[in-house]
């Protein structure tokens, strides 16, 4: 049952949601995985890099609610439900227990790469679909683009 009737036609908007369904997974799994290093991380740099945390988890929480809102109004219900985004999550995560502030540095530069790269495959996909779902995945990768960079820029020089 279709509630929502998208301009879009059906092909379009099948390539459109399931790139932003699965947007959708990779950046609730990164709030989460944000959260997780946040609420864990520990050495000498713990202040900075947890309230650097902070910002990309709010960050993806953000645009998971722009992209979920983006699929509802093309007729794609959106699926955030944990037991979802369990079982399509993909992108790296953290260990349990305490996490050292480099390592939590070298898993979020990771877990955003990994993100970049597919949302880059997205664009790529929704180019002819729909350029308005493609307009919002290239300002999510600038967005996590910068937030990689701030990361990767923790750990200079490489160990």
């Amino acid at each position: 049952m279709t509630v929502v009737r998208s301009t879009l036609s059906d092909s379009a908007r099948e390539t459109a949601g399931e790139a932003l369904q699965n947007t959708l997974v990779d950046l609730i799994g990164l709030s989460l995985i944000g959260k997780q290093a946040h609420w864990n991380i520990v050495g000498p740099r713990f202040r900075s890099i947890h309230l650097q945390l902070d910002e990309v988890v709010t960050t993806a929480r953000a645009f998971s609610d722009t992209v979920a809102e983006r699929a509802a109004a093309l007729g794609v219900p959106p699926d955030g439900r944990p037991e979802s985004i369990a079982a399509a999550y993909t992108l790296p995560g953290t260990k349990s227990g305490w996490i050292r502030d480099d390592e939590v540095v070298r898993l979020i530069v990771e877990t955003l790469e990994a993100a970049i790269g597919r949302l880059r495959e997205r664009i790529e996909a929704t180019e002819k679909a729909d350029p308005v779902t493609q307009d919002l995945l290239i300002g999510i990768t600038a967005e996590l683009e910068k937030q990689r960079w701030m990361f990767e820029a923790e750990n200079w020089p490489r160990d």
